[in-house]
């Protein structure tokens, strides 16, 4: 792991080494007040050397302003290389979520994830830049604070420094435990985002709900677990603080006592006493920055861990022989289909599914919910691998596990029940299907889905703003977006997934109108519950409990009178 976390230094080393450069100074500098004191009561004064004492406050003086000026530049470019690794992952991340499987959102929050990319690597950049600011000045300063009290007096020194092993001694398991409860912090706040986001997405669900106070419920339940997560760590790190605090404190008594008789036997004089307690802080001090890197490097390495978690999640991947998908006719074949979302053992949502769709025509999936239509339509796009050995699914006769994933969804259109639009304007989101698309394009494509004249009677037009997933929107015009983008992008297959289930009859028949535009020409699946908008499919599959268990035309299926047909009239019957 710091092999990899070392590796994000590379681009910035030229800053970096910068500002490690600055902080070497900026701790050797430190060592110039207590030499001068030492001056100062054992040289200067006793000897009255008026102008030494005056020169030596002025080079003191001059050393504190380099001093602001070198901390000035540690702490504006040292933050900032903490910075550029924190948007340098924060990127690599974002980009890696982005290739991930389906699967893996299937399985992870929105506000667990986003709690990894914001809370997370912003601890991780203040390891970046303070870790080992911290570690090279403390150590540094360590070194030479005790070459320098070894110059004052050799065995004084070492009495001091016999309290070290004492403080590893404490210092180690504390730690450990303060990882531990960190650790355990982090995935409290996790799932304290994961809630709230949850619940401000849904929050108009709440209120027609009238159902806050159970929102209240559900959110105190992460609330209090990030509290008791929390009281965990701070004891923790209390603990691991006000120990290691009072054994650096006790070398103040070491130094108080052990001086003290040094000073009465005649081993050292006055003015090496004083300049021994001035000067031990130059070894107290690093020590505490130490203790401080502790802290540091739990909640860094914590954050850090957290983020190489989902980096090292396998990406989306093509076959090695995966070779682009081009001039796509549309002819589209199940072969002996099995699948299942779990790899453990279980009934497979789709058992040996065959069903061949030729080129531009309809195929209507239908049946009972959870039969496996859906999945179909998630297998087709390859949002979800079909293992080996599990069948295959062609597209012009080529396996679509051999072709790449760009190509393959970029000649495919999802037109779903639940539109997701991105804030923005309605421009953005029919430019969504091809963004690169001329003002003409998204306007013609905008007709053909009986948006364009809605569109013109906003005071914006095309520039207006729908807001967070369109919420300024009814559910017609939102899919009438949706279907206009995919008209934009031109695919030769088409999905459409329960695309009216969600619409009011007279809404449905206009979207239908454009759907119905949409499916000229191109190879289409339809998922549907109402049997009213796919009477006149080419053909139509009824998927029960993974099989397909009729197929034919609409009066084909009819006149078999199965399970089709009692659907059908199910549907129909306040009719007759």
């Amino acid at each position: 792991m710091l092999k990899r976390f070392i590796a994000y230094y590379r681009p910035h080393l030229p800053l970096f080494a910068a500002d490690m450069a600055a902080s070497l100074l900026i701790a050797l500098l430190g060592m110039v007040y207590p030499v001068m004191t030492n001056r100062m009561l054992n040289d200067y004064i006793p000897h009255r050397s008026y102008r030494a004492i005056v020169a030596a406050g002025i080079f003191v003086f001059l050393i504190y302003t380099a001093r602001m000026l070198l901390r000035y530049f540690v702490q504006y470019q040292g933050h900032m290389v903490g910075t550029f690794m924190q948007a340098q992952m924060r990127r690599e991340l974002f980009d890696h979520l982005e290739a991930l499987p389906f699967s893996f959102f299937d399985d992870h929050e929105t506000g667990a994830i986003m709690t990894r990319m914001t809370n997370d690597l912003f601890e991780v950049s203040e390891l970046a830049h303070h870790g080992p600011e911290n570690l090279l000045s403390g150590s540094i300063m360590i070194v030479l604070s005790f070459l320098y009290l070894c110059s004052i007096n050799v065995w004084l020194t070492l009495l001091i420094f016999t309290c070290v092993p004492l403080l590893v001694a404490v210092s180690l398991p504390l730690r450990r435990r303060m990882r531990s409860a960190f650790q355990e912090r982090r995935k409290s706040n996790a799932v304290i985002n994961a809630s709230l986001e949850s619940s401000i997405t849904g929050v108009r669900v709440t209120k027609a709900f009238t159902n806050a106070a159970v929102e209240k419920e559900k959110f105190e339940v992460g609330n209090q677990m990030y509290v008791e997560a929390c009281a965990s760590s701070y004891r923790a790190m209390a603990a691991f603080h006000s120990s290691t605090t009072y054994i650096t404190e006790l070398f103040n008594v070491v130094i108080l006592l052990a001086g003290g008789l040094f000073l009465y036997g005649g081993h050292i004089n006055f003015g090496e006493y004083s300049t021994f307690i001035v000067s031990v802080n130059l070894f107290i001090n690093p020590v505490r920055t130490l203790i401080e890197f502790m802290e540091q490097w739990q909640n860094g390495a914590t954050g850090f861990r957290r983020f190489i978690e989902i980096m090292d999640v396998p990406e989306e991947s093509d076959a090695p022989d995966a070779r682009e998908l081009e001039e796509v006719q549309g002819d589209i074949e199940l072969r002996d289909v099995c699948f299942s979302y779990t790899s453990g053992e279980g009934r497979e949502v789709l058992d040996h599914v065959s069903l061949k769709v030729s080129k531009g025509q309809t195929t209507a999936l239908v049946g009972p919910s959870g039969g496996g239509k859906t999945t179909v339509c998630h297998l087709l796009p390859r949002f979800y691998p079909l293992a080996e050995g599990k069948g295959s699914i062609l597209i012009d006769g080529q396996d679509i596990r051999h072709v790449t994933m760009q190509s393959l969804r970029r000649h495919i259109g999802i037109v779903q029940q639940d539109v997701f639009l991105f804030a923005g304007s309605i421009r953005d989101n029919i430019r969504y299907g091809s963004v690169n698309a001329e003002e003409e394009a998204v306007i013609k494509a905008a007709k053909k889905a009986n948006l364009h004249e809605f569109v013109m009677s906003l005071p914006d037009g095309y520039d207006t703003q729908i807001g967070e997933r369109g919420i300024r929107l009814s559910g017609g015009q939102k899919q009438r977006i949706s279907i206009a983008r995919v008209f934009l992008k031109d695919p030769a297959i088409l999905i459409l997934d329960e695309a009216t289930s969600a619409l009011d009859n007279t809404t449905e028949m206009l979207i239908q109108q454009s759907l119905d535009a949409l499916c000229k020409g191109r190879t289409t699946l339809v998922v549907a519950h109402r049997l009213s908008t796919i009477r006149g499919a080419d053909q139509i599959a009824v998927v029960t409990e993974g099989y397909i268990t009729e197929y034919g035309s609409h009066e084909e299926l009819m006149a078999k009178g199965g399970l089709y047909k009692e659907l059908y009239d199910l549907q129909f019957r306040d009719r007759r």
